[in-house]
């Protein structure tokens, strides 16, 4: 195995990750609880144009906030070059998240380079996009011909008032909505709608979201309100569990079960017996799905991090811009996720998480 050690010399005496054994060829790097690396999600800004209040509330993302300047972000050339390593690894899926990716200048170009990867079986990425919607409509046709995939677009409510509340933004859910016609119309579909529910906010939204997305092509996706970060005031009452949502949904709506694999899965499907499509229930709170985690996290500036709820992330960026060639890089990559046994929402359904500090979902992503 090519040593690494010497990249610690490099930066000055900082002490390097130890590298791991790569995996046989054709098979994925495994964890310590043999999960698989199969997802890799990529913040590529931690800007964002909405202050949602389960995300970047104002009070704490206001006009003084510190941003992380242009010069830190990892270059598209560099996301590309690391997202290639990884592929190495196992990784099949990539995610472009933010904060909102599409406020990262001509995104597209980085969608063309990751594109062009294969798997080592020289099989296409499945290339997808998360973002708020509201850019998308000017974009979606661009984002196709670079060649992504599909997208997965944020609405907590159809209700314009109550989407202003929780958005606090300038944008209407109507703007939104365009975002999602724009993307089904250039071929990025099916498009994925994420709806984040909050009791005593916007769950009087269930049935009117269901009835808007049922025979739209699009799959909706109702998520628990989870403890991401440290800002936004999580409350566990405020936590309408999966299970009430199917069967709110399920009284007007008959639902079956969508049998799929547990390995990778993050959200249960069902689908409406009448054939009007599927929902999607994420359900981390009260049903967590650590056991068949097989997601990855890329940060801005290029630290890798094994959770959503991380304390700390491994950084990358520093072993790429000291030259590291990409034996070395899969090396280091293969020896953190060789070491990974995070379970932080098995940890939460026993009281036993910790609940020192995490990392905010605008600056890695959900």
């Amino acid at each position: 195995m090519t040593k690494v050690i010497f990249l610690a010399d490099r930066r000055g005496g900082l002490p390097a990750v130890a590298p791991g054994a790569l995996p046989p060829a054709g098979q994925p790097a495994l964890d310590l609880r043999a999960r698989p690396l199969r997802d890799l999600r990529i913040s590529v800004t931690d800007r964002c144009n909405f202050r949602c209040t389960y995300c970047m509330p104002r009070e704490v993302f206001d006009s003084s906030y510190s941003f992380m300047p242009h010069s830190a972000l990892l270059s598209f050339e560099e996301i590309a070059r690391l997202a290639s390593v990884f592929t190495r690894l196992g990784v099949e899926k990539l995610r472009l998240t933010g904060g909102e990716p599409l406020l990262r200048k001509h995104v597209e170009n980085l969608v063309s380079q990751l594109a062009a990867l294969r798997t080592p079986d020289g099989r296409p990425l499945d290339l997808t996009l998360t973002t708020n919607g509201s850019l998308l409509a000017r974009k979606a046709e661009a984002l196709r011909q670079a060649g992504l995939s599909r997208v997965t677009v944020s609405l907590d409510a159809l209700d314009a008032t109550m989407f202003q509340d929780m958005s606090d933004s300038g944008f209407t859910p109507d703007d939104v909505l365009r975002g999602v016609d724009a993307a089904a119309e250039a071929g990025l579909a099916p498009v994925k709608v994420n709806m984040v529910v909050r009791r005593g906010l916007n769950d009087g939204q269930i049935l009117p979201m269901a009835r808007r997305f049922r025979h739209s092509g699009h799959v909706l996706r109702f998520i628990e309100y989870m403890d991401v970060g440290n800002t936004n005031g999580w409350n566990m009452a405020e936590v309408v569990p999966s299970s009430e949502v199917l069967a709110r949904i399920g009284q007007e709506f008959p639902l079956e079960p969508v049998v799929a694999d547990a390995m990778g899965r993050v959200a249960e499907r069902w689908r409406y017996l009448d054939g009007g499509g599927e929902i999607g229930l994420i359900s981390s709170v009260t049903q967590a799905f650590c056991g068949g985690c097989t997601r990855a996290r890329l940060s801005p500036e290029g630290k890798l991090y094994l959770c959503l709820f991380a304390h700390d992330g491994h950084d990358l960026r520093a072993p790429l811009r000291d030259g590291a060639s990409d034996d070395e890089l899969a090396a280091i990559i293969a020896g953190i996720w060789a070491a990974r046994g995070d379970n932080y929402s098995e940890l939460r359904g026993r009281n036993m998480a910790d609940p020192s500090r995490k990392i905010e979902m605008s600056y890695i992503g959900g």
